[in-house]
């Protein structure tokens, strides 16, 4: 096929928003249909962006014209909703976590194999001009051979403003599943596969109230750990050290920084598509900072860098393989959390290739 990749939807709900905001606007990529279980819900998103095709999730499944599949479902839907555009022949990227366990996450990357279709996933953040330009740093050696790095993410949780947080401390989710996977992916782009972790897990309660919304004063009950402290071994040798945390009355979101044998790097926030970097070498007293250079698009990156590749015949950068390695790393420190020990992480995947920096989103090319 030529021309723009024609993509649908199978989710309408907040994140759907932020993905249609910017796939509106790429040259290279057409959206052809919404589907989602409450057919109202996409016939408004539809009306909102101007999308011909709405209704129930046969709307995107069965539009002749849609060749990647965008599921944007709760975590729980992911590999259903995956495996059925699979079923239809129709390339997927979805929303993170990939799976909720190791099984259904293999059975996924075996169906799309079998069926010669391709797979991505979120988070697309790493694609972005801030961690793209840590990574072009960190590889020129500005802060010599990377050895070890710290990574933090602490709030009080999503119930304050989410206006349906429940899933967000249940299973698939808590700070782990749902923040996990932006950090995860950036230390594998920086150290490569995670080889082995250990961590510890906490509630500081067993109930939450949401804050806002419909639903404001409601109680939820709280299923899995909302603070993890981790740490991983990589294959090649390095180290770090994390915390995925909703109990802390402190905000800290997007440290993350990587020391090296000639100096540390602090990363932008990997949650965020931009963002300066900054360095501080030996002797130094303060830090010199960096503006990021390359695409700053937000969510929908990836879609459209999957959706080029497929064009090219080359291999995309936000792969299933490596959605799965992350998957399988959270629930390798969720075991650890369990059994009190190390885990061994069984997977394996090579990190992509950096972007070249005039990487344009809002290019034509197709």
């Amino acid at each position: 096929m030529s021309g723009p990749i024609g993509v649908g939807l199978i989710g309408a709900g907040t994140i759907s928003k932020q993905y249609l905001q910017n796939l509106t606007t790429f040259p290279d990529i057409v959206v052809h249909s919404i589907g989602d279980v409450y057919e109202p819900v996409a016939k408004e998103r539809a009306a909102e962006f101007g999308i011909e095709t709405s209704g129930g999730v046969e709307a995107t499944l069965g539009h002749p014209d849609v060749e990647i599949v965008i599921n944007l479902t709760i975590p729980a839907a992911h590999v259903e909703v995956a495996l059925a555009a699979v079923a239809a022949a129709k390339h997927v990227w979805s929303e993170k976590p990939f799976s909720l366990d190791r099984a259904s996450g293999l059975s996924l990357l075996a169906a799309a194999d079998k069926a010669g279709v391709r797979l991505g996933s979120a988070p697309d953040t790493f694609l972005g001009a801030g961690l793209q330009t840590a990574r072009r740093m960190i590889e020129r050696g500005d802060i010599g051979v990377p050895l070890t790095a710290l990574t933090l993410m602490q709030s009080p949780g999503p119930e304050s403003w989410h206006p349906n947080p429940a899933f967000l401390f249940q299973e698939g989710a808590g700070p782990l599943f749902d923040i996990g996977p932006y950090y995860l992916t950036t230390l594998m782009q920086t150290f490569g596969s995670v080889s082995r972790v250990a961590a510890l897990g906490s509630k500081s309660r067993d109930t939450r109230v949401i804050g806002s919304g419909a639903k404001a004063g409601e109680r939820f009950d709280v299923t899995v750990p909302s603070h993890v402290s981790a740490i991983a071994e990589f294959e090649g040798g390095q180290s770090s050290q994390s915390i995925f945390s909703f109990d802390s009355p402190m905000d800290r979101h997007g440290f993350v920084e990587v020391t090296g044998t000639e100096g540390t790097m602090s990363f932008p926030d990997p949650n965020n598509f931009d963002g300066e970097i900054r360095v501080k070498h030996a002797g130094e007293a303060e830090w010199t900072s960096y503006p990021a250079v390359g695409s700053t698009s937000s969510r929908g990156s990836g879609v459209l860098e999957m959706g080029r590749a497929i064009r090219a015949g080359r291999p995309h950068r936000a792969t299933g393989e490596l959605a799965y390695h992350v998957l399988d790393t959270m629930v390798s420190i969720s075991e650890s959390i369990d059994r009190h020990s190390f885990v061994e992480v069984a997977s394996s995947v090579a990190a992509a290739p950096a972007l070249p920096e005039d990487w344009d989103p809002t290019a034509a090319t197709l």
